[in-house]
């Protein structure tokens, strides 16, 4: 049984109105289209005491946190990670080396800064710049901008819960205009082949114009794989589709 998930969105910029939050949005979207969901979401300052009381009271969850990780003094986080954690902060040598790397001596003596994190904290892969997040048991820290957080919950997702996830079944589907249903068999043939635990459908609609729903049923991991073929091959074949 999977723990009840929270997410924690930390910001004054947020609270007093600068900034227009996406955070909350995207995760329980991609959270519901996993089979999962969120329970609730905190948005509170950049205070260290108030973000290490939220993430103490949380040590039972899985929790999503985005925001103030960074090396400005206003970026707190990692410092309240590891007072709710009981840990000390210690400068990590795997995350130092990926700053050295991205940065060399432009790293110090500030970047470097983002290499303090709680003792035993694991990382976070980051796909736009290679500065990590990190975890703490099922406690993830992201950064604030959504372009290097999200696919750091993809990942979350794909490592530590793809045994969950394997138990859910989804049904996900595209629409596809102007386009008769024999000229998507061969496209439906071979995204069968290559993934023979799902069941892939068209459903064609009667109306004014030729309109049919491309879908695919079976386990989340299966059918989002599946769906991905089946977008790309609409695309490759020039075919415009839209999702309802």
């Amino acid at each position: 049984m999977i723990k009840p998930i929270h997410a924690i969105i930390i910001g004054d910029e947020i609270l007093s109105g600068k900034r227009n939050d996406k955070h909350l949005n995207h995760l329980s979207k991609v959270l519901t289209s996993n089979g999962l969901s969120l329970i609730k979401a905190d948005f509170i300052p950049d205070d260290l005491k108030v973000i290490a009381d939220t993430i103490k009271s949380k040590l039972q969850c899985i929790v999503f946190c985005f925001g103030g990780i960074g090396a400005t003094p206003d970026d707190c986080t990692r410092q309240a990670a590891a007072k709710a954690h009981n840990k000390k902060i210690i400068r990590n040598s795997e995350a130092l080396k990926l700053i050295v790397d991205k940065f060399g001596d432009n790293a110090f003596p500030k970047r470097v800064m983002m290499s303090d994190l709680p003792e035993g904290a694991h990382l976070l892969p980051n796909s736009i710049n290679n500065i990590p997040g990190f975890f703490i048991n099922e406690h993830f820290f992201m950064p604030g901008f959504p372009e290097m957080s999200w696919p750091m919950v993809d990942w979350i997702l794909r490592t530590h819960y793809s045994d969950q996830l394997n138990n859910k079944n989804l049904d996900s589907s595209v629409w596809i205009d102007d386009v008769p249903e024999s000229m998507l068999i061969d496209l439906m043939n071979e995204v069968t082949k290559n993934n023979p635990n799902i069941k892939i459908y068209s459903l064609p609609k009667l109306g004014p114009k030729i309109k049919v729903e491309l879908g695919v049923k079976g386990n989340i991991l299966d059918v989002k794989k599946a769906m991905e073929e089946i977008k790309k091959g609409l695309s490759t074949l020039s075919h415009k589709w839209y999702e309802n």
